[in-house]
């Protein structure tokens, strides 16, 4: 498995991802997650459409409830064939405990805790915390990434204006 470090940090302090370092061009890795109902998703299921997938630590922390609550709001601007789906290590029954309690109801969250497939095959699975580092990979028609962002360090967000700018792109 390939380790890789001086990439992220928590609170200052390094942290090493696990898995491949992608980029824009690449053909877009499969996965296989769990849906809320705890029934399995995969590449495959959002074929022919544009995607942002976005991984965050936990939902049930600050920066990520803010992150997830802003990609909702802007998931209702999106038009159709566009979705934004958020991936995190939580257990799919927190995960729709939490949309519930936050209304999410736009973007689509995805639990990588049984497998961590989707940090391996991402490159963005914290080795030392066995969570995903804060990232957003925006995934045109076609299946290639278009968009590569690896957010520094963990407690702060993406850069929103990028990674819509990209989904817009990758809907055309």
């Amino acid at each position: 498995m390939t380790e890789r470090t001086g990439l992220v940090t928590i609170h200052g302090n390094p942290l090493t991802l696990l898995g491949p370092a992608l980029k824009a061009g690449d053909k877009a890795p499969d996965f296989s997650l769990l849906t809320n109902d705890l029934a399995p998703a995969t590449l495959a299921d959002y074929a022919g459409q544009a995607l942002a997938l976005v991984s965050v630590p936990s939902l049930d922390t600050p920066v990520c409830d803010m992150e997830t609550r802003r990609f909702n709001t802007e998931a209702a601007k999106l038009g159709e064939g566009v979705k934004i789906l958020t991936i995190s290590m939580d257990l799919p029954f927190a995960q729709k405990r939490w949309c519930g309690a936050a209304g999410i109801d736009k973007v689509q969250t995805l639990s990588d805790h049984r497998e961590a497939n989707f940090g391996l095959n991402y490159g963005v699975l914290i080795k030392e915390l066995r969570l995903l580092a804060r990232a957003v990979f925006v995934v045109d028609r076609a299946g290639v990434l278009t968009y590569v962002e690896i957010v520094p360090e963990v407690t702060q967000e993406p850069f929103y204006g990028g990674v819509l700018a990209a989904l817009t792109k990758a809907a055309g």
